[in-house]
């Protein structure tokens, strides 16, 4: 098993692709029986050890649009395409075999030839001014230091803004000029460009908009106007209105969103760009508003979305507010990025539709003062080793496929819904990739073409398939060509082609178990059960698992019928039902404790990240450190506490290192400060190494937490521990009333009353050996 998860592990390192099959079924019946749905994980910017890079046009079929592969048929003449059979001819000046048919090259990068001018990459920073001197003054110190991180090529702009929106001119050296909106008012594209001077007609007029006056007054290159644009921001202040007391700051935060949108879609629309929005509170004035000023009036809850009228409506309309905006700029390729710092709710929920339909990233930390917001800023800006900034723009998929069919993709990006019989670049094709059944779509369903927006070296994509009624051959065909815009200006679109095998049995299901990937499979599920958790219910993501689990269990688990003791799982399987147990009791299906902001954040995040990333945040990793032994992960399970251990906890979203009664007690005597202990003073180290190499990588910045047994917030990891030593399976509540949770030396007892890992295991077996 080991060598096969090796096996899928390497081809991820080529491709950036992860199948739970890697064998697919052949037949509709062998497909229902399977459960978890023929699909993938890809991840198009996954950084390779070898990227092969071909600085051209690419060659694709007269007839599918596809790009030449590998799996192609060639000889001197020409090329068969390997999705539709196309028969192509080479261009005449080709004299050889081009590269794309070296045998197993399955992943390649074209770097366009560039004609005229580079499109610049652009950003709109978008400040708020209503947060306090402190707050601000260390936001303005972390925008001077991004500036200097920005691409070479780029042009960007400046809007703040608190009760009113403030456009700044920038173009002009020494000009302090600035534009105001009314932050109650949700201002139309018309009204926003007859007011700065930029509509459509004018622009339309010059012969290139990118350099011309009137961009410039409010979009400049960053290296021409970096002193002005930094003497301008050193110049911010905080709001001048005075705030009642038992009141909130008015914060016009949708109108500002609303300015940025239609003066950048109107100057530079089909130029990628990133709005980046740096707010301090909710939007309390206009438009997209979550809760009035008054600190009587709470900011609305998960109860409060369910169960109140009033609140629903109002929800709807912010999020419809947004949602208009989301898929205009999603179409421009223009992404919006979310950095709160804020310990209360700042309208995410309503927001979140902004940076999921654009690819964008949101950074939640409770100041701007505080490392998560200063280092994951530095980071998501920073160059990779090689100089290049590591995201690109204006990003857009397309799949084709052989033998299968598309049904949808989960993940950051806006469908598109193109002309019938029209590839992405107009011409005609009679060929469909996609299904067409409503019954059968999964998530962005109805089209093989996605908007994607900005995509980075870690945003990775479910796609999801169904085979044809009558497969042609014994393999299918899939190829994802991914094309965007790079940070230096130029177009690149990269190929990857993929091939998968179907099963020769008619009847027997070996073939596709043996080659089964639970870790891709359990990232499938996951991103299924959000998906369903967004458009119904908590209640109907749990009811998806569990009947996925079971019928998936009942198809390729060993049993006898009703007889629980005989479940016998294959050993590749083994792992999925305890993946399952802790999705169910995590944040992503799970609100109870959380708000609709916190919940919001914590899908983004997952539905942004690869397949390990996506693991750790459903199982979290931990290791146990003892003295005089070499660390060890251990089981997430409360019988994995001990009063003479060090456990570190991985939940993605948190770092955590818990101190055991033993060695809280030792380091409270300070036995870590004592000569003769100095082996103690290093053994408390070694946690905190692992911490600072985790989070060297990591994006956002994980919060960091240095707690012990008995302190408030080791709740961050009892929460996860599975409760083998609950109360429920203690000897006696009598007891644990009388002299409170004991330690047997198996763990400690958990206050909770989900059931534990064991207790879900015999509920699923009971179902799966039922009779049918």
């Amino acid at each position: 098993m080991d060598v096969l998860q090796s096996q899928f592990e390497t081809y991820e390192d080529k491709t950036g692709l992860k199948f739970p099959f890697n064998v697919f079924p052949r037949t509709k019946e062998q497909e229902r029986k399977c459960s978890i749905p023929i699909s993938c994980l890809y991840q198009p910017l996954r950084p390779k050890e070898d990227p092969v890079i071909v600085e051209n046009y690419p060659m694709a079929c007269f007839n599918c649009k596809s790009i030449i592969n590998s799996l192609c048929m060639a000889d001197s003449r020409g090329w068969s395409c390997s999705i539709c059979g196309n028969r192509n001819q080479f261009p005449n000046e080709i004299n050889q075999l081009p590269i794309e048919m070296n045998p197993g090259l399955l992943d390649i990068e074209y770097i366009i030839p560039q004609q005229g001018i580079l499109k610049p990459t652009i950003f709109v920073y978008i400040v708020d001014l209503a947060i306090d001197e402190e707050e601000l003054a260390s936001l303005l110190e972390n925008l001077l230091i991004s500036i200097d991180l920005l691409p070479v090529n780029s042009m960007i702009s400046l809007i703040t803004y608190s009760k009113h929106v403030n456009v700044h001119e920038i173009g002009y050296q020494g000009s302090n000029y600035s534009y105001t909106f009314n932050g109650a008012k949700d201002y139309s594209r018309e009204e926003i460009s007859q007011k700065l001077g930029i509509l459509r007609k004018n622009v339309d007029g010059m012969k290139n908009a990118t350099t011309s006056q009137i961009a410039n007054r409010f979009f400049q290159q960053t290296a021409i106007c970096e002193f002005s644009l930094a003497s301008l921001i050193e110049s911010l202040q905080k709001d001048a209105f005075k705030v009642p007391q038992f009141h909130r700051k008015e914060r016009a935060t949708g109108c500002a969103i609303n300015v940025a949108f239609h003066m950048l879609g109107t100057l530079y629309p089909k130029i990628g760009a990133r709005i980046m929005l740096f707010t301090g509170g909710g939007c309390t004035v206009g438009p997209g508003s979550i809760v009035s000023t008054s600190l009587k009036d709470p900011i609305r809850s998960h109860h409060d979305l369910s169960k109140d009228a009033k609140t629903i409506k109002k929800f709807k309309a912010n999020a419809k507010f947004y949602n208009d905006i989301a898929e205009k700029a999603s179409i421009n390729g223009h992404t919006f990025d979310i950095f709160i710092g804020c310990y209360d709710q700042i309208g995410l929920s309503e927001m979140e539709c902004l940076v999921d339909k654009t690819g964008g990233v949101i950074v939640q930390s409770d100041s701007f003062t505080s490392a998560i917001f200063k280092q994951s800023l530095n980071k998501f800006l920073s160059p990779n080793e090689y100089g290049e900034s590591q995201f690109g723009l204006n990003a857009t998929l397309e799949v084709k496929c052989k033998n299968v069919k598309v049904r949808g993709l989960i993940g950051h990006a806006t469908a598109l819904h193109l002309n019938k019989g029209k590839t992405l670049d107009g011409a005609h094709n009679k060929i469909s990739f996609h299904t067409e059944e409503k019954g059968k779509k999964i998530g962005l369903g109805g089209t093989n073409c996605w908007k994607l927006g900005s995509v980075s070296t870690h945003s990775s994509y479910a796609v999801y398939f169904e085979m044809v009624d009558h497969p042609i051959g014994d393999y299918s065909v899939i190829q994802f060509i991914a094309s965007y815009q790079h940070p230096d200006g130029t177009q690149h679109i990269h190929v990857t082609t993929s091939q998968r095998f179907m099963n020769q049995g008619s009847d027997s299901m070996d073939s596709i178990i043996s080659n089964f990937d639970q870790e891709a499979a359990t990232a499938i599920i996951a991103r299924q059960a959000i998906d369903t958790v967004a458009n119904n219910s908590s209640v109907n993501a749990l009811t998806f698992v569990n009947k996925i689990l079971i019928d998936f269990l009942s198809v390729f688990a060993k049993y006898r019928v009703n007889d629980t003791r005989s479940v016998v799982i294959p050993p590749n399987v083994n792992l999925l039902p305890q993946f399952i147990y802790h999705l169910r009791r995590s944040n992503f299906i799970q609100i109870f404790n959380s708000s609709p902001d916190e919940t919001s954040f914590y899908r983004h995040c997952f539905l942004t990240e690869d397949c390990l990333n996506t693991l750790i945040m459903i199982q979290p990793t931990l290791t146990a450190y003892e003295l005089e032994k070499d660390p060890e992960p251990v089981l997430l399970d409360s019988t994995s506490l001990k009063p003479n251990r060090i456990l570190f906890l991985d939940t993605f979203f948190h770092i955590l290192i818990f101190h055991g009664s033993l060695i809280s007690d030792w380091r409270r005597q300070g036995y870590q400060d004592q000569p003769d202990y100095e082996y103690f003073k290093d053994f408390l180290e070694l946690p905190r190494q692992e911490a600072a190499d985790i989070l060297v990588d990591r994006f956002p910045l994980p919060r960091f937490i240095d707690t012990e047994e008995g302190g408030s917030q080791a709740r961050f990891l009892m929460s996860k521990l599975n409760p083998t030593t609950s109360y429920n399976s203690s000897d006696s509540l009598e007891q644990l009333a009388t002299f409170g949770p004991q330690d047997t030396g198996d763990g400690a007892v958990i206050m909770t009353d989900d059931i534990s890992l064991q207790t879900f295991m015999q509920y699923v077996y009971e179902a799966v050996v039922k009779p049918t």
